[in-house]
């Protein structure tokens, strides 16, 4: 694992807000679709219009078209859309009534955003029944206006598109339609497993993420949604991906439950060489918890829509990296031959853990990408960018191949992701980390403490190792394995909670001065790994 760090106010402006991230996509430069999707002239294929047929190998063909074209801007959306303020734009909501497929027999329901305030640039959205494509229109009418905005917007207007689109289904009572997942802002979307609460979001593709030279965002400028058949269970929706370096087809199938899962798959074709590709990108938030919750004057014990980044292998090993919200930005790389999956994961799932009614923290789904297929060899990278406040989505986690794409190459990656509870199986053999603290070093209640020392206590619960019995005065037929990648490791001591399943490792750091230190832990015993990998990056600065 290799990780570097850069200067924060050199690279603050890669935060990615929650409400920030958004205005900073309507400035970018992106391709929006015209009402007729992809404008090609005539001696291309016919684009996609009113009842014309659709499939997943037309829209790849039109992508891998549209990609040895010149990238075009996007219009901007006018007058009214685009004098909406934030305090109009929340005054506006979706009439639930006028829901596309609003009937007895449908388990999904389609509600559209309205354009206008941060979204002034809209997407085409084509609903497809029977292998043909129809456009699916907006108007005036299928809002709510609420105050002085029936104003600003002249009745049964015809809208000039959307800014996305949710799909709702009775996800968790059969009498109700909840919001099950939205598409929104450049490439991100987001969904829900049974009990969630929206946290954290997914995006179709980053590039160069965390990078001094800057960020590209790719967006989806048109969807394509099959009407789902009467009672089915499933919907089927697709994606058009265009930016300056890229242009791609996505196809999405989404099965809502305990867990929703979402099968991806992605065809990206490229107009210009890309350094650092981002494949199945999540965005998160971290700011407090038992690592650093000496920084921050609240009520709360913890504050984050995830803890910690999970890196399965194929050979059933695993990496928890706990997170943490460093003073300057990170990037952090994991080269990995042999992954099966990676995810961000909230494995605080107790309202203690946070005491916040309204934010409903301990409720925030993890997301597991799962890959599909060989993807060639590459890297899992960890980006954790400076937040002072808990609206900055400052978490990043992608997977990057080595080989870095160039102009002209045509790339294909299939993956699950996974959004729900996600808590660990309790037949697996490993223990999982369970929490991860940190204070001062050295013997407790020291009136001057050595500042080079830190104390880090991890606690593995489960597994093969929660069963076995504690006797303090008997050596244990396992151990603890910690490393750091400087500095001095001390006063390490393993030991069973009592009245607990849980085992609670122990040790010292002496940092010897140095400014970043690489930390690993973990059980060990009957010649073999009895626990996840712990990892954390500890800085001065922390």
């Amino acid at each position: 694992m290799h990780s570097n760090t850069f200067d924060r106010n050199s690279l603050r402006q890669s935060t990615l807000s929650r409400r920030g991230f958004i205005a900073a996509l309507a400035a970018s430069t992106t391709l929006a679709f015209s009402s007729k999707a992809i404008a090609e002239d005539d001696e291309n294929e016919a684009s996609i219009t009113a009842q014309e047929p659709f499939s997943f190998e037309i829209l790849t063909d039109q992508m891998r078209a549209l990609a040895k074209q010149d990238y075009v801007k996007p219009a901007q959306l006018g007058e009214p859309f685009s004098e909406l303020n934030y305090d109009d734009y929340r005054k506006i909501q979706f009439n639930p009534q006028r829901a596309r497929w609003n009937d007895k027999d449908s388990q999904f329901q389609l509600h559209g955003f309205h354009p206008g305030w941060l979204y002034r640039e809209t997407v085409a959205l084509y609903e497809v029944n029977e292998g043909a494509a129809r456009p699916i229109s907006f108007s005036a009418d299928d809002f709510k206006y609420y105050e002085g905005m029936k104003t600003k917007i002249d009745p049964h207007m015809q809208l000039p598109g959307i800014a996305g689109f949710r799909i709702n289904n009775p996800l968790n009572r059969l009498d109700k339609f909840d919001e099950l997942m939205a598409f929104v802002g450049a490439s991100y979307f987001r969904a829900l497993g049974r009990g969630n609460a929206y946290g954290m979001s997914a995006r179709g593709l980053s590039i160069d993420t965390g990078l001094s030279t800057g960020e590209e965002f790719p967006r989806f400028t048109g969807f394509w949604v099959e009407r789902p058949a009467p009672n089915s269970g499933v919907i089927t929706l697709y994606a058009a991906l265009d930016s300056p370096s890229v242009t791609g087809a996505y196809k999405f199938v989404v099965d809502p439950g305990e867990d929703t899962v979402m099968d991806v798959e992605c065809k990206l074709f490229f107009r210009e060489d890309v350094k650092q590709l981002g494949i199945a990108p999540l965005t998160s938030m971290f700011l407090y918890s038992h690592v650093n919750r000496s920084d921050f004057d609240d009520y709360r014990p913890q504050v984050h829509d995830s803890d910690g980044l999970l890196i399965e292998r194929k050979n059933g090993d695993k990496a928890w990296r706990a997170l943490s919200n460093p003073k300057r930005l990170s990037l952090s790389y994991f080269s990995e031959h042999n992954l099966k999956a990676f995810g961000l994961y909230q494995r605080a799932r107790e309202f203690d853990d946070f005491q916040d009614v309204g934010a409903r923290y301990h409720e925030r789904p993890s997301v597991r990408v799962e890959l599909i297929g060989d993807w060639p060899i590459g890297s899992v990278r960890l980006l954790e960018i400076p937040a002072d406040i808990e609206a900055d989505d400052n978490i990043g986690a992608f997977w990057s191949p080595d080989k870095s794409p160039k102009a002209g190459d045509e790339l294909t990656f299939a993956y699950r992701l996974h959004w729900g509870g996600l808590p660990p199986k309790s037949t697996s053999e490993l223990a999982f980390v369970d929490a991860t603290r940190s204070g001062v070093g050295g013997f407790s209640g020291v009136s001057d403490p050595d500042t080079n020392v830190r104390k880090f206590v991890i606690d593995f619960a489960g597994g093969s190792i929660a069963s076995l019995p504690y006797d303090p005065d008997k050596e244990l037929p396992i151990k603890p394995i910690v490393t750091s990648s400087a500095g001095e490791i001390k006063n390490v001591v393993l030991f069973k909670v009592s009245g607990k399943d849980l085992w609670r490792l122990v040790f010292d750091l002496d940092s010897k001065s140095e400014l970043l230190l690489e930390l690993t832990a973990h059980i060990a015993g009957y010649d073999s790994k009895l626990s996840e990998v712990w990892h954390f990056q500890w800085t001065r600065d922390q």
